[in-house]
């Protein structure tokens, strides 16, 4: 394992997504991926799609994959995103249009926050109805009213802003800003690019072919929960029953183990899911809905 990440630095992502901790002395890949839980062939899907240009896998790589593991590299990958690249690039970028006038200031601010906020709502979708959506083809049910081509047919592009500020930066930087500084965040932008491509060749090549070959062989569930996941996702129930019992987004988040702006995206998507504003709404949702017991109040 040690020479084959080495090959390669991106790999160190995808170690980190998988849940691979380092330490491996002289273990093999294999040996260490199933010290971790992880298919091992799985793994090295992913790391060919990082290391080998233009790669293609074929049916039987893909046949070979596990679902789960697939999900949750994509889950750990928004995580990583927004909990990790996204503040340090609003730090640099901050750094950068120090020297700038306010009105500079706020373009390039707001530019990089409407971006963010999309991405946001990017993964919330996913996480929120994808991911559930994929979790019940690989329990052998198949949720009513959703279909992976639902997912391929709005599945955005969230690269193009990331395209559009490098631009910005190489051409229409005001000569006041440090260039020290633009160079190093000009090689961030085009590292998280490229890791940008890479998690949505994922999705497009991997999970939604191995979910398209799977979901029309299981029967369609068409109980409660095919109702909950069109209304509130697991996630959403679990933070709304936090909030029913008055708890804070800095105490849901650390319960939780999610960042606050994590909580407060979901918080956003109950609300509009349900119409209810208010805690105190709220509150009555989750009780109406046996989300909650009245003691716990």
């Amino acid at each position: 394992m040690a020479d084959f990440i080495s090959g390669d630095h991106r790999l160190i992502a995808v170690l980190y997504r998988l849940g691979i901790g380092l330490g491996f002395g002289e273990r093999t890949v294999e040996e260490i991926c199933k010290a971790s839980g992880i298919n091992t062939d799985t793994f090295l899907l992913i790391a060919n799609i990082y290391t080998v240009e233009h790669y293609i896998p074929t049916q039987e790589i893909l046949d070979s994959a596990n679902m789960m593991d697939i999900v949750k590299y994509l889950h750990a990958s928004h995580s990583y995103y927004l909990d990790i690249e996204f503040p340090d690039l609003e730090k640099e970028l901050e750094e950068l249009v120090s020297p700038c006038n306010p009105a500079q200031k706020a373009v390039i601010s707001k530019f990089f926050a409407d971006y963010k906020k999309e991405v946001q709502n990017h993964f919330a979708y996913e996480e929120d109805i994808v991911f559930p959506y994929v979790k019940s083809i690989i329990n052998g049910r198949r949720i009513a009213g959703y279909s992976i081509d639902k997912f391929e047919e709005h599945h955005d592009n969230i690269q193009e802003k990331v395209d559009d500020l490098r631009n910005i930066i190489m051409k229409y930087l005001p000569k006041e800003c440090d260039s020290v500084v633009a160079l190093r965040i000009l090689a961030h932008l085009c590292s998280l690019n490229e890791d940008l491509e890479k998690h949505t060749y994922i999705e497009n090549k991997v999970l939604i072919p191995l979910v398209d070959t799977n979901e029309n062989t299981f029967s369609i569930k068409d109980t409660a929960f095919s109702q909950n996941i069109e209304i509130l996702s697991q996630r959403e129930q679990e933070i709304l029953v936090c909030v029913a019992k008055g708890m804070l987004n800095k105490e849901i988040a650390d319960k939780l183990c999610l960042s606050v702006h994590t909580i407060i995206t979901h918080r956003k998507n109950i609300t509009h899911k349900t119409g209810i504003k208010t805690v105190a709404g709220l509150t009555v949702y989750a009780l109406l809905n046996n989300l909650i017991d009245p003691s716990q109040l």
